[in-house]
């Protein structure tokens, strides 16, 4: 504020601001107490004395306020608005209306409650992290879940990092450093925020030698590019794209026999990588870590947070020796995991030797499998709940729609399902006034997150399970558009 001498301002102007109080004065005050309870008299002396400056700014501007207006609760009310911003977390619940189940930037998978009740007694608790309950020793953070891991996989082995582009670049780093890996060109994708296989090989130290086409890469390919600088042979499983038509690749047991008869280990990158064959809940089929073990993959890496339904993580498996040697590299100790993704990781790991009871029981499975009837009649309960709400500026419909998996996973494949489709009464086409409407979703105290597509903002309610039904309901009231 820039200064102003008293005999610039007028007498009335002098006056409002001899009204202002003194901040000492608001801070002994009944209605101050409340907030100095809930924030610490030092958030709430800042507060008041920046909703004072505030105050005396719009006086000085010309801004006039009945005699028998407070200016004592205008400054707590200011304060608590300030103080209640400043304490809202950043990172918040929100709903996920978009039609992508796994969506990379909500988080992706949503842990089931085993997991949840398990991350809460290790953030409560003092832990056997790296401590050997048996022996009284000195442990090893992986011994925790390498059996069980190894149980549900067939592998011999296995060790943990922070998420699947880290289990690669380990990977790399530990196996390959100055030498060359075999990938076909059609395999070299980019994992997301411009993080692409040829970057990881480049960061581990490895040469990438390409091999094939785009679209078509033959076993001799490989064959031929072998030498005695190769560290491996890899392959990247596609997750998410699909190349269609004039195709041809090389399966994961091919590969390994070449790899194997040439001595060299033979790796695959499953990115989205499944447990169970997802066929049996009626869902597109996606290759198990299992099977591609059992194909003769000497190391499979893939990630905790998509279709497996646990905490971020990437998982590592395959031979003994192969899997110490990646543990020895000085960059685990920079990868791995604490305690919480420990924690939450077992338990889903845990669900999995109930196959039978995975549907019920794993968040991830069970939005993906929910039937599209259960999500029409809920767009019908939700429908005209809305277009209440919204009055007559907008028309809400009930429609069917598609989702689909997301993360990566099964990219041309979709999940029927069902929602609310919102567009501008007047049947004009949507622009502004459905980029005003999606603004204020995103504003209400749950943001509610759609998409506008085909002149209309859709709300797929797949993500949206019973429990949460009212919560929606509820805030809708609070809508302003």
């Amino acid at each position: 504020m820039s200064e102003v001498s008293g005999n610039q301002l007028n007498r009335d102007t002098r006056a409002l601001l001899a009204r202002v109080p003194a901040v000492e004065r608001v801070l002994s005050s009944a209605q101050a107490q409340p907030l100095i309870d809930e924030y610490g008299r030092t958030q709430v002396v800042d507060a008041i004395r920046a909703a004072a400056d505030s105050l005396r700014r719009d006086l000085l501007a010309g801004t006039t306020f009945d005699e028998s207006f407070s200016l004592e609760t205008k400054l707590i009310d200011d304060a608590s608005r300030t103080l209640a911003a400043r304490a809202r977390p950043h990172l918040r619940a929100v709903f996920n209306l978009t039609g992508t189940v796994l969506h990379t930037n909500l988080g992706r998978a949503l842990l089931p409650d085993e997991a949840v009740r398990a991350v809460i007694e290790a953030l409560t608790r003092p832990m056997n992290l790296e401590f050997d309950l048996a022996t009284g020793s000195r442990g090893d953070r992986d011994d925790l879940i390498d059996e069980l891991i190894c149980e549900l996989t067939g592998a011999e082995a296995a060790t943990v990092v922070n998420n699947n582009a880290a289990a690669v670049l380990l990977t790399l780093s530990a196996l390959a450093s100055k030498k060359e890996v075999v990938v076909s060109r059609g395999e070299l994708v980019e994992i997301g925020g411009a993080f692409r296989i040829p970057d990881i090989m480049s960061r581990a130290g490895a040469k990438l030698r390409e091999i094939g086409t785009t679209n078509r890469t033959h076993l001799k390919d490989y064959d031929e590019a072998i030498n005695a600088r190769t560290a491996l042979l890899m392959k990247v499983h596609c997750s998410n794209y699909a190349i269609e038509g004039f195709t041809k690749s090389v399966s994961v047991d091919e590969v390994a026999q070449l790899a194997h008869a040439r001595g060299l280990p033979m790796a695959v990158d499953l990115g989205s990588g499944t447990l169970v064959d997802l066929a049996q809940f009626g869902l597109p089929t996606e290759p198990t870590v299992r099977e591609t073990v059992e194909a003769g993959a000497d190391l499979v890496t893939f990630s905790g947070d998509k279709l497996l339904g646990g905490p971020q993580a990437g998982l590592i498996v395959g031979r003994a020796e192969l899997i110490r040697k990646i543990k020895k590299h000085p960059l685990k100790r920079a990868l791995r995991v604490g305690k919480l993704t420990l924690a939450a990781l077992e338990p889903v790991l845990q669900l999995y030797r109930a196959p039978e009871l995975l549907r019920e029981r794993l968040t991830t499975l069970r939005l993906l499998t929910r039937p599209a009837v259960d999500m029409q009649e809920q767009a019908s309960r939700l429908q005209a709940v809305l277009q209440r709400t919204l009055g007559e500026a907008y028309s809400v419909t009930a429609e069917p729609m598609m989702s689909q998996i997301g993360s990566g996973a099964l990219p041309v494949d979709q999940l029927p399902s069902f929602g609310l489709a919102m567009r501008n009464a007047a049947g004009k086409r949507g622009g502004r006034a459905l980029m005003k409407l999606e603004e204020a979703l995103r504003a209400l105290p749950r943001p509610v997150l759609g998409r506008i597509a085909d002149d209309a903002l859709r709300l797929d309610l797949r993500c949206l399970e019973a429990a949460d039904e009212a919560t929606f309901v509820a805030q809708c009231a609070e809508l302003r558009i």
